[in-house]
C-alpha cells in the first residue's frame, strides 16, 4: 500500500511527535485502519516533508514521531497565479484540483459580468475555505510540498490592478499571438472567464491593465477545461514539464 501523505499544518520540526487533527486521524485510523508505528508523510507547505510513524493510537486520538526533514524537488520555478472567474458546484472544484496538481502557486476566484455565481460573505468564507481544502487533497495526493494559497474571491476589477507578475495573460479566442514568441518569464498571471467568456469591456480592462490575450489553440474551451489546460501548456514551456 503507498504510504498515507498527511497535510499538517506546520511549522513541523524533526524528532517531535504532534497529536494529529480530526480529519488526519480519521482517514489513518478509522479509514485505512492503521495501527502503531504505521509508516505515513506529513508536510507542512514549508517546501519540506517529514518521514514519520503512528504512536499512541486510540479510540479518539493518535500522534505521529517525525523523522528528519526531506525537500524532494517537485515545485515547479515557473509561478502561476490563476484568476479564474466563478463557476458553480463541481465546475469549480474541478478546476482548483487539476491546477494545483500541475503546479499552479495561486488561484484568486473572481467575480466578472457574465458570472452566474453570486455569494453572500458568510458564503464566500465558506466557499473558499473548501476550495482551499480541494488544493490540500490534491497536493497530498500530487506529492507536492508547497500548497497553493486560495485567495477570497474578489471582484475582476479589484484584482486586475492588485495582481502582480511578470508577465500577464488573458486567455482570450479572437488573438492569435503565439505564447512561444514571448520571452520566458519567472512568474505568469493567467485570467479565465466564465462559460459565457469575459465581455469585450473586460478584455479591454485587463489588457490596459497589462495583460496580453492568448489563446490556446482554435476551440473554445469549457471555463473549468481552461485552467487545466493553460497550466500543461505553461509548465511545459516555461515550468518543469519540459
Amino acid at each position: 500500500m503507498r504510504i498515507p501523505r498527511i497535510y499538517q499544518p506546520g511549522p513541523l520540526v524533526a524528532g517531535q511527535s504532534i497529536e494529529l487533527d480530526d480529519t488526519a486521524f480519521t482517514h489513518l485510523v478509522r479509514v485505512l485502519r492503521l495501527g502503531e508505528d504505521a509508516p505515513l508523510i506529513l508536510f507542512d507547505g514549508s517546501g519540506r516533508e517529514y518521514p514519520a510513524r503512528l504512536c499512541e493510537v486510540g479510540k479518539k486520538r493518535a500522534c505521529a514521531r517525525l523523522d528528519a526533514a526531506e525537500e524532494p524537488p517537485r515545485e515547479s520555478p515557473l509561478q502561476l497565479h490563476v484568476g479564474q472567474a466563478i463557476s458553480r458546484g463541481e465546475r469549480m472544484d474541478f478546476a482548483v484540483q487539476k491546477a494545483t496538481e500541475l503546479g499552479i502557486s495561486r488561484f484568486s476566484p473572481l467575480f466578472t459580468e457574465r458570472c452566474e455565481v453570486r455569494l453572500d460573505a458568510r458564503r464566500q468564507e465558506k466557499r473558499q475555505r473548501h476550495w482551499q481544502q480541494v488544493a490540500i487533497s490534491a497536493c497530498e495526493q500530487s506529492l507536492r510540498v508547497r500548497v497553493p494559497r486560495i485567495d477570497e474571491p474578489e471582484p475582476l476589477a479589484q484584482w486586475l490592478h492588485s495582481v502582480d507578475a511578470e508577465l500577464k495573460l488573458v486567455l482570450h479566442h479572437h488573438t492569435a499571438e503565439p505564447l512561444g514568441n514571448l520571452p520566458r518569464p519567472a512568474s505568469v498571471a493567467l485570467l479565465i472567464g466564465p462559460e459565457g467568456g469575459l465581455t469585450e469591456e473586460e478584455v479591454a480592462a485587463a489588457i490596459a491593465a497589462g495583460f496580453r490575450p492568448v489563446a490556446f489553440g482554435p476551440r473554445v474551451m469549457r471555463t473549468e477545461t481552461a485552467p487545466v489546460a493553460a497550466a500543461a501548456i505553461l509548465q511545459y514551456l516555461w515550468g518543469d514539464f519540459s
